[in-house]
């Protein structure tokens, strides 16, 4: 296991009343993720990379770079999907960014990336509002954010792990959203996937993130705001035995940050494109033993995360298992299908797992409802305690007063 969390750190908005004017109803620019600004850049050897924090697919996930559409294999099916929340941050200089989140087993609490609405351990002062925008999908296609058919609530409380340190590759990129109400009864919840190794999984990846209207070969080009979703494999963690510590060296990043990132790349079907095949065989890496990573993905349903996707889930057995964190690119040398960072494949996803946060999710979730005991378990509880009893009785009766 990872890391043991600390104390937490949270930050409280005054409650908002949850409607959108009619200004808000047009569509609007929206960046992907306040962090998304997040970028790093770095060379080793031979190997150059660049990381973003950032559902893309080898065909068309959109008709339009502002319409819906796309191959209708990558829309989303509500009664499983329902409960991933597009996520809205405006800032007090009035910009908005977008990012995704799932509906935790409370129904009052989202878990999504700390970078959505972090730069580093607590809540970014800068934040002025954050809005969760759920769909139940009747209308079909729609842009989610901003729209008549979604239903909106605010976020009230926000816990952002406070290990989490704003660089872009972090395996602590995690946050909880409280939500001032409970999530509309249409919108699915997600039990956690807790089982401590991920390596070679297959998981459903979803988000409101950028789209294609081409696929894969050139990557995101059209709007955020539609849920699409996919399938993808955790190919290795960064810390893998096989690997050592190799990777902290090529990132040039502390390896207690990065050991439990889990990285799954975007398979075009072709060698040429296998980025986890190549880069693990690399000789800084794992050498010719990299070769047990190579996989040539899920064919048409293979699908990669783009910006505004952070955040957003990965699903093992319908179970939330993974946040999806940043992009990573070693360029067109080691399989990228483009040049630059843009979600094309050949490019990694990066997650973090939630069973390394056990501790911190499980700890800012709304506590259960505790059921009313039977009346024979009342009657036995004040015989046997007279005095708490009667307490009992004077602190309803308290309550009650004061309520009314």
């Amino acid at each position: 296991m990872g890391p043991k969390v600390g104390g937490i750190m949270t930050i409280k908005f005054v409650r908002r009343a949850a409607f959108v004017s009619a200004a808000l109803l047009a569509p609007v620019a929206l960046s992907a993720a306040h962090a998304a600004g997040n970028k790093a850049s770095g060379s080793y050897g031979d190997m150059s990379w660049t990381a973003q924090n950032t559902i893309i697919a080898m065909t068309p996930t959109a008709d339009g770079p502002t319409s819906g559409g796309g191959n209708p294999t990558f829309l989303p099916d509500y009664s499983v999907h329902a409960g991933v929340a597009s996520l809205i941050m405006t800032y007090n200089d009035g910009s908005r960014f977008i990012c995704s989140g799932s509906l935790a087993p409370d129904r009052r609490s989202i878990v999504t990336a700390a970078h959505c609405v972090s730069s580093g351990g607590v809540p970014d002062a800068g934040l002025a509002s954050v809005d969760a925008y759920f769909y139940d999908g009747s209308s079909g296609d729609v842009r989610v954010p901003f729209n008549a058919l979604s239903s909106m609530i605010s976020v009230s409380d926000i816990f952002v792990n406070p290990l989490y340190t704003g660089e872009v590759i972090d395996h602590n990129d995690i946050a909880v959203l409280r939500l001032d109400q409970a999530a509309p009864d249409f919108a699915q919840s997600y039990d956690f996937y807790f089982e401590n190794d991920l390596t070679g999984v297959d998981f459903n990846v979803a988000g409101y993130g950028g789209r294609s209207t081409v696929g894969g070969a050139l990557g995101n080009d059209a709007q955020t705001g539609w849920l699409r979703e996919g399938d993808n494999t955790y190919d290795f963690r960064l810390g893998d035995e096989l690997f050592g510590t190799n990777w902290a060296t090529v990132l040039d990043e502390p390896f207690s940050q990065i050991e439990y990132s889990y990285i799954a790349d975007f398979d075009s079907g072709l060698a040429a494109n296998d980025a986890s095949c190549r880069i693990a065989q690399a000789s800084n890496i794992a050498g010719a033993a990299g070769a047990v990573f190579c996989d040539l993905g899920h064919g048409e349903r293979e699908a990669g995360i783009a910006g505004g996707d952070s955040g957003g889930p990965g699903f093992v057995d319908g179970k939330l298992a993974s946040i999806n964190s940043y992009g990573l690119s070693f360029g067109t040398a080691w399989g990228d299908c483009r040049t630059g960072l843009n979600s094309s494949c050949g490019e990694f996803g990066g997650f973090v797992p939630v069973y390394l946060h056990k501790d911190f999710i499980l700890g800012n979730l709304v506590p259960a409802i505790a059921p009313i005991p039977e009346p024979a378990v009342w009657l036995q509880m004040i015989a046997g305690f007279g005095i708490l009893g009667s307490a009992l009785r004077i602190r309803a009766r308290r309550t009650a007063l004061a309520g009314a």
